[in-house]
This record gives C-alpha cells, structure tokens and sequence, in this order.
C-alpha cells in the first residue's frame, strides 16, 4: 500500500473545492431565504437569528410550495440521485457502484436544497454538503483516471470536507468519513481525508471565521461539572430518551415517505407540492401562536435559544420538538432535497432541555442545567439516528469548545446508540440503502487474514511431471499414486506449466483429447513470493484473471526463485471463513 502524491494533491485541490462550494451553497440559501421572506435581493442571512416577520404575511405559507415546484423540476429532469438527505447516495456511490457520481448530481443537489431550505423546508444544510463533496471527489477521481480504491477515497474526503466546512468541525468531518463512509482506514486513505477536510475548512473559515456553527455561551462557564453519581445516571436516562427518540425519527420518516408514494402515486409535483404545503401552515401558526418561525428551515435560530436558556417552558419545548418531527417528515416524506442532521439536532436539544427542565424541577438541588442536557440530547440524537456516534461527541465537542462535555455526552451517545439500534437495527442513513436490497457494512472490521503471509496459507501437495514423460507414462503414475493434486510440468526451480487436478480426472476418463502432458499444462497463473501478502496475492490474481498462484522461495530475482507451494481460490475462500470467526456470533 502505497500513499499516492497525485491522490494528496487531489485531495488539497478537493478540499478548497469543497469549502468553496459551502460558501457558494450559504450565499445561495441566503438569497433564497431573503427572496421567498421578505422579498429582498441580498445574500446576508444569519442562520443563527430568527428570520423577521414577512411583509408577505399569511402568503408566506405558500413560500414552500413554491420551493416544492421548483425542487420538483430540477430533480424530476436533470438529477433523481439528489431527491432526500443525499448520504446514502453516497454510501451507494461507495459500495455500489466504484465512486462513480454524475457531476451534474453536485450541481442540481446544490441548487435544489438551496431552494428547499431557503423556502422554508425542515431540513439541513450538511447533508447537501455531504453530497456535493462526494460529487466533487467522484468527478476528480474521473477527470484523472484515478483507480477505484482512490476514487472511493475522493468521494470519502469531499464528503467529510464538506460536513466539516458546514459545521466548522474538521475533526468531526474525517471521523464521518471514517464511521459512514470510507471502505478502508488506513494511511493511504485517511491521509488524503485529513487533507481534504482541514483544506475545505481553511477555506471556509477564510469566510465565515473561526467560530463554530452557533455560539454556546450557556457553557462558557461550564456546566458539567459531574460532581455527585446522579449526574451520572440523569445522563443515562438521558440516553435512553434519546435512544427512542431516535428511533421514532427513522420510522416516521420512512413512513411519511411511503405514505406519500403509495397514496399519491400519480404526481410527484402533487406529493411534493402538498407536504410543503403542510409545512407552510405549520411554521405560520407557529409565528402567530409562539412569535417566531420555529421550525423552518435549518433551525440554528431555536437551538441557539435553547442553548442560552431563553426559550421554555417545557411544555413549547416538546411542543416544537414534535412540530420539527412533523415537517421535517413532511418536508423529506414528500420529496424534498436536504440534510437530516440538523433537525437531529432540533429535536435533540428541545427533548435535552425539557428533560433537563423536568429533572430540575424532581431534584431542585441538581447541579446540572438545563443547557448542558440539551447539548448532551443534540449529541445523543444525532449518534443515535444516524449510528455515527465518535462523529456526535467529537462535532459538539467542537461546537462547544468545553472539554467538560466529553464524558456526559459519550454517556448519553452510547445508550442512545444500543437503544435506537435494539428498536430500529438500520441507521437513518443505511436504511435507505438497504430498502433498495443494497445493505452496507454497519461494522469496521480488521480483515487480519488480509495480512498473512503466503507461506501460511499455501498448499505443498503438489506432484512433478518432466516435460519429456510419455502421457500414457503420465497417466499410469497418476492411476497408481492418486490424482486429486496440481503437478508442475518441469522442475521447481523451472516450471513451464501446471496440471490441474480437474484436467487429470478429464484426462484418466478420457473426456479431452489430450496427447501429450504440455496438452494438458495450464500457463494461466500467477507468480508469487512465500513473503507476499494473502491481500495482494489477491490483487495480483484478480488482475491477471486466474484462479492459482504458485508460491516460490524468496529470492532477489522472483523467477528463479524455487516452487514450494500454490494457493488456489478455495484456499483463499477458506482463508477468510476462518477469519469470520473473530467476528461471528
């Protein structure tokens, strides 16, 4: 395995590709937004701040219809892979299908979330970033004719920089790509990772500066400081809220989306158009009934009230959080083009925060606040739904800058994870997949047996035959001794052929007209060293299209080195059924 200079360039290039497009993507969702709420041209939104009351009054409720048309016809006829959260059509890309990503799938997902987001749909911006990223690397890895393993690789890297310049957490976006979407850790793939997602970093921060996606000054001054066991345990319950709420976050919003396709099977334009159009009425009646509009669009607005404790009591806490259930269902069950991690961390931090509120009114002496539950509860939603827990501590770890957060929010992850899993095995992101009869590998396992040398797994059974012995000669010696082995055709230290066992039984019944041994010598092998690696003896076969390679002593000059064994394709099958047992039940 080798770490490739071209694949590094082509990541750094890929990284400030990626950070480029989240800039070009935010000022997109910006001049939607301004346009479809308050009818101005400018690129100026502060996702963090609650959007003004619209000059355009109860019509604004039509402001995600609207958006629904649009989205409709860019994905209808220009790119169906961007239709939904975008991540497991990437995971596709990955294990399906080589990395192979239509470029043009980059450009109408980018402009299609813009237009859902801006109009209001419950949905998030990371997702988008996700695919665009993958977009990005499968079309660089195209462009230079990259082999498969480094295309997947590209696709990996633009898709952690992208959820890494989203969220401003470089960290959290190369253990994305790790836990969702690499089909290989190792140094020849999470370097050129790393690269990416610091590069689209940088050049994100050059825009957007150092700050995180929004402020917590709730936890300046920290707020967990775990001193008494019931910390503990409230932040266990915490989990296993989390966990259920995770859950029913993957049920509804399958459901919403069979719901809409086997009711509404005539029109996508229909089924769109009217699920936005549910989520119109909602985020109005919230405005006229709460002051705000709560639940569209990304949603950083209500969280930030959350997190400084301005927002409560905890009744319109759990109020929202299901109303961001709804339309978030509404807005991805219909057919809409958007990320899921974001209204993750809605509901996360409205169901922390009530059952922060809830046990502070239980236990009045409680030292934790409610802000620190709901900073535990977006992690906990987030692990929980879409099974990338390491991602979910370490991104609010980086959105907090508090390292007290660490051990309550690792707590919470871990239980919500077991729980949402023990009640839904498929993630938010694999289940998609798997609905399709592509499941994807929920589990990184260290195929060890890759590693082995050939001398361990080779066979030496192997008979010798000299090239002037008569075929009738041959065949007695193999009536007499046996005829289930390969016989070289030659001398170890000089092999000009192999007999296999399946062409000597042909031979002994006289099914292939064979006059002579080289009639029935094979050449069709592969040459290796007793030190190579079962890995790339496996390579080497694949590529050469055969099925046995011979084995021979090490030595400076491979082909003189001395035949001492062959490893057949069912010594490989065998090679990793035994491997399986580390992992099996």
């Amino acid at each position: 395995m080798q770490l490739s200079v071209r694949l590094l360039l082509l990541a750094i290039l890929l990284g400030a590709a990626a950070g480029l497009g989240a800039v070009a993507f935010r000022a997109l969702i910006a001049l939607v937004h301004n346009l479809a709420f308050l009818g101005t041209w400018s690129f100026s939104y502060d996702a963090n701040s609650h959007t003004p009351a619209s000059p355009f009054g109860p019509l604004i409720i039509l402001a995600p219809v609207l958006g629904a048309i649009a989205v409709v016809y860019l994905v209808k006829n220009y790119a169906p892979e961007a239709k939904g959260h975008g991540v497991p059509e990437v995971m596709e890309a990955v294990y399906y299908v080589k990395g192979h990503v239509r470029p043009i799938v980059g450009v109408i997902k980018s402009v299609a979330s813009a237009i859902s987001i801006g109009t209001g749909g419950s949905i998030g911006r990371e997702g988008p970033f996700i695919q665009i990223g993958g977009s990005l690397g499968s079309s660089l890895g195209q462009i230079f004719d990259v082999p498969v393993w480094e295309r997947i690789t590209l696709v990996a890297a633009g898709a952690g920089g992208g959820i890494a310049a989203a969220f401003n957490t470089p960290i959290g976006g190369i253990l994305f790509a790790i836990e969702i979407l690499m089909h290989e850790v190792s140094v020849r793939t999470l370097v050129p990772v790393g690269l990416a997602t610091v590069t689209a970093t940088y050049v994100a921060r050059l825009f957007f500066g150092p700050n995180p996606s929004f402020v917590i000054p709730s936890l300046v001054s920290s707020s967990f400081h775990l001193t008494a066991p019931v910390s503990i345990l409230a932040f266990v319950g915490l989990g296993i809220v989390t966990g259920g709420v995770s859950a029913a976050y993957i049920k509804t919003l399958y459901g919403f989306e069979d719901f809409f396709e086997n009711h509404i099977k005539s029109s996508y334009y229909l089924r769109h158009t009217l699920g936005m159009l549910g989520v119109g009425l909602t985020m109005y009646l919230s405005y006229r009934f709460l002051g705000h509009y709560y639940v569209e669009g990304v949603g950083y607005a209500t969280i930030q009230d959350i997190l400084q404790g301005s927002l409560g009591p905890i009744l319109i806490l759990l109020l929202l959080g299901a109303l961001k259930l709804l339309v978030t269902d509404l807005t991805l069950g219909s057919g809409a083009s958007g990320g899921v991690f974001s209204p993750g961390l809605f509901m996360g931090a409205t169901v922390g925060a009530s059952y922060g509120i809830g046990l502070q009114w239980l236990f009045p002496s409680l030292a934790v606040g409610p802000p620190a539950f709901a900073v535990a509860g977006m992690a906990g939603v987030i692990g929980g739904s879409t099974g990338a827990a390491m991602t979910a501590v370490v991104m609010i770890f980086e959105m907090t800058r508090d390292y007290e957060v660490i051990i309550p929010m690792a707590i919470t992850v871990t239980l919500s994870y077991a729980v949402r899993w023990a009640m839904q095995p498929e993630s938010i992101y694999t289940l998609k997949v798997a609905r399709r009869g592509k499941p994807v590998p929920q589990a990184l396992q260290a195929n060890f047996f890759y590693i082995r040398h050939a001398r361990d797994i080779m066979s030496t059974d192997l008979g010798t035959v000299s090239p002037s012995t008569s075929f009738a000669r041959f065949l007695h010696s193999v009536r007499e001794h046996g005829n289930g082995r390969h016989f070289l055709v030659g001398d170890p230290d000089r092999v000009f052929g192999l007999i296999a066992p399946d062409a000597v039984r042909d031979a002994l019944a006289g099914t292939i007209p064979a006059r002579s041994v080289h009639d029935l010598a094979m050449r069709d092998y592969v040459t290796v060293t007793e030190d190579t690696t079962v890995f790339e003896v496996l390579t080497r076969m694949r590529r050469a299209h055969v099925s046995v390679a011979l084995v021979k002593t090490n030595c400076q000059e491979p082909d003189r080195g001395v035949v001492i064994g062959l490893i057949t394709r069912e010594q490989l099958a065998d090679t990793v059924q035994a491997g399986v047992e580390l992992f099996a039940d």
